[in-house]
This record gives C-alpha cells, sequence and structure tokens, in this order.
C-alpha cells in the first residue's frame, strides 16, 4: 500500500538529519542501505499479523556509507511480511484500518519534522 499524496517525495534532507528525524519516530534504518539508498522502516507486530510501514530514499550528492549524502525521500509504503519470502505490498493486501490510520499519523508527523530541516 503506498501513501500518495503525503509530500514527501518534495524533500530533500543531509542523511544525518534524516537519521535524527527517523530515529524521533522510531523509524530504523539499519543494515538497510548502501551507498546510493536509505530505507527506513517501523515494524509492527499485530494479531493479524507483521507489517512494516517503510520510507525509502535515494542520494542525489555524496555517499550514504561516508554518512555524507543528500537524500530524496520517496513515497512510504505499508507491506505485510510473509515467511519466509518476505514483505509484500500489493493492491491485494488487507490492511487493518486501525494499522493504515497509525501510519498515516507517523507519516504525518515525519513529514512536519522534515520540513524543518529539508530543502525542497
Amino acid at each position: 500500500m503506498k501513501f500518495d499524496n503525503i509530500g514527501l517525495e518534495s524533500f530533500k534532507i543531509e542523511l544525518n538529519r534524516l537519521d535524527e528525524v527517523m530515529s524521533k519516530h522510531r523509524m530504523v534504518r539499519a543494515g538497510q542501505w548502501d551507498y546510493e539508498r536509505v530505507t527506513y522502516d517501523h515494524k509492527f507486530v499485530i494479531q493479524e499479523g507483521t507489517y512494516y510501514l517503510r520510507i525509502p530514499g535515494y542520494a542525489i550528492e555524496g555517499d550514504v556509507g561516508a554518512g555524507k549524502a543528500l537524500i530524496q525521500l520517496m513515497t512510504p509504503m505499508l507491506g505485510k511480511h510473509y515467511y519466509p519470502h518476505g514483505v509484500e505490498y500489493g493492491e491485494d493486501e488487507v490492511y487493518p484500518a486501525s494499522l493504515v490510520k497509525q501510519c498515516n499519523e507517523i507519516v504525518a508527523a515525519i513529514k512536519k519534522d522534515v520540513e524543518v530541516f529539508a530543502a525542497q
């Protein structure tokens, strides 16, 4: 499930600031990066299964591995984890309304915080 029309895609932000903002909202980058891309995840384990709110981005300047990059944010997504295959984002997935609401609130709060530091 994509969270379209949120507006995060219009922001570019320094990696260190982005890490701070995402950490504040319990979004974890962990090992999910390479020299050109980053992915932040928030894991939800609820009765219906395991879900991930995921916000990707890519470096338009600099190098993620060096810790100095300007990151272009991308569309947030919500996916359901299926063992052992991984996370599925398909249109035919069913997402609990309370989870979608919670994810919308998290994404809105992240956008508000990113706006302070970001270049558009």
